[in-house]
């Protein structure tokens, strides 16, 4: 089910962030993404072990959720990159926290 067809004006706001960021790879390929745009290729090589099938899911989730922007070139072979939008630009401070904060809470989290 997508994140957006399963919200309602009266879920919490964390809720909210939880059901769109929740993805196994959401952060990640957010944190890609705003170090350049990207090709689904080069995707696939940050994240090896991530499948074809669940980094499409992901990709298209964070589109729906307006974090990411699937440009199409048309183009011979065809070209598709994607990248952030302004709303998934302004994501990107709060995951710099929150990696921040694991990086800091390290050895307590990983014992």
């Amino acid at each position: 089910m997508s994140t957006s067809e399963s919200r309602s004006h009266n879920v919490c706001p964390l809720e909210l962030i939880q059901q769109i960021i929740g993805g196994k790879w959401k952060i990640m390929i957010l944190w890609a993404l705003s170090e350049n745009t990207r090709r689904f290729n080069e995707l696939q090589k940050l994240f090896p072990e991530i499948t074809q099938a669940m980094l499409t899911k992901q990709l298209r989730e964070l589109e729906k959720d307006n974090f990411i922007h699937r440009e199409v070139y048309k183009e011979v072979p065809p070209k598709v990159e994607y990248s952030l939008t302004s709303l998934g630009k302004e994501f990107i401070p709060i995951i710099e926290q929150m990696s921040n904060w694991a990086r800091h809470n390290y050895d307590s989290l990983h014992k």
